[in-house]
């Protein structure tokens, strides 16, 4: 394969190409909520209050949380309410991947609503070339509590087996749908101690349904310890098995859960031993990914910029199509537009996880956005300085 030197230029501070599609009145709005949840202790009362409130059915809490924090990071309350933001994404060159944002249920009645939600969004997604995959958590399809007993090997009940047996029984579905009509499916990584049941019906599912091409794709996620060699040996086993791997790569999102966990039962943390371990393990899984991206479906799943201009890079230095359908950057509806917009403006492929649903079902979602994304971690102070240099930049401050 021919290999250039010259990849294309990226600016990730380039303000303009960044916001191009949000109006004055919208980029002003999402700095004053970047403003707000920069300030770590209104986000945890505000987190708390606002679960209390939700419990309660307070009606005015709802279109609150509706008109700000949720109107920032969904698309929307129905599929036909997302289409709006779907449309205005793939007007920069964005694509949709299209998330259900109900999570931790607890009936077999719930779990079904799930699946027919992402059966639902298939269809969708398979009529607009905008939406190429939808995403879905097996906590939303099976209890965690079966998870995490099978996981641990403990005697499983008639009624577990027939628990387990429905689930696969919906992810089959899910993946058969989405095979069928060209879709793909990220299935979400979630705690170290149910993560290997949900591996293994993961692999079941690729090895069906990644036959010929990537369909459902797994999630690594980098701040593990173990995840780089697990990379490896799934990529491995997908080789001897003969399918495709299909490899989201994320840093993680249950850090402080893992640890403390492992801390109060006395096992060695699953946690990478610091920032610098996680992010050179993420950037190897890129180049293992890159090396072997006939048989890899890869997405970069991050809103690090050191990650996204690494692939972006090696994709122009390989002499690969910055479009490679094998070859995808994806970040959070609402964050990290700088990387998204400009990555998109350069020709390569990009996509916005776009969550939607219930007021009422995506607070975990939207807590979870405001609490991991505090001024703990500095992102809202990333994001806050960018829409405030595009505010000067459109002579807006003084509006």
């Amino acid at each position: 394969m021919a290999e250039t030197k010259n990849p294309p230029i990226i600016d990730f501070a380039n303000t303009q190409i960044a916001f191009s599609n949000k109006s004055d009145e919208e980029l002003k709005k999402a700095s004053w909520l970047f403003a707000t949840m920069n300030q770590n202790w209104l986000v945890q009362v505000g987190s708390k209050l606002g679960l209390a409130a939700i419990k309660l059915r307070l009606p005015f809490v709802e279109t609150i949380v509706k008109n700000t924090i949720f109107d920032q990071f969904c698309g929307g309350t129905t599929l036909l309410e997302t289409e709006k933001t779907i449309n205005n994404l793939y007007k920069s060159q964005a694509q949709t991947i299209l998330d259900y944002g109900a999570e931790a249920k607890e009936t077999e009645q719930d779990f079904n609503q799930t699946m027919n939600e992402n059966m639902r969004a298939i269809d969708f997604a398979a009529a607009n070339e905008s939406t190429p995959v939808i995403s879905t958590k097996i906590t939303g399809l099976t209890s965690f509590d079966l998870l995490e007993k099978i996981q641990a090997s403990s005697t499983l009940s008639r009624e577990d087996v027939r628990a387990y047996r429905n689930l696969l029984k919906r992810l089959d579905s899910i993946c058969h749908r989405a095979s069928d009509k060209g879709v793909g499916v990220f299935i979400d990584a979630e705690e170290s101690w149910i993560q290997d049941t949900i591996d293994h019906v993961v692999y079941l599912m690729m090895k069906r349904y990644n036959k010929e091409k990537v369909v459902v794709y797994n999630t690594f996620q980098m701040y593990r310890h173990d995840r780089l060699q697990f990379l490896i040996d799934s990529f491995n086993t997908a080789q001897k098995d003969g399918f495709m791997l299909g490899a989201k790569l994320v840093r993680g999102a249950y850090m402080e859960k893992e640890r403390n966990r492992a801390e109060e039962k006395g096992y060695e943390s699953p946690i990478q031993p610091s920032k610098e371990a996680t992010d050179d393990a993420f950037n190897t899984a890129i180049r293992f990914c890159i090396d072997n991206f006939e048989n890899i479906g890869l997405c970069n799943a991050t809103h690090n910029a050191e990650s996204s201009m690494l692939l972006a890079k090696l994709i122009a230095q390989k002499g690969i199509q910055p479009d490679h359908p094998h070859l995808n950057f994806c970040q959070l509806y609402g964050m990290s537009d700088h990387i998204t917009f400009n990555l998109a403006n350069a020709g390569y492929n990009v996509a916005k996880y776009v969550p939607y649903g219930a007021v009422r079902e995506v607070i975990p979602y939207l807590i979870r956005r405001a609490q991991e994304n505090s001024s703990v971690t500095g992102d809202m102070s990333r994001e806050y300085e960018l829409i405030s240099e595009e505010i000067t930049r459109r002579g807006l401050e003084n509006d």
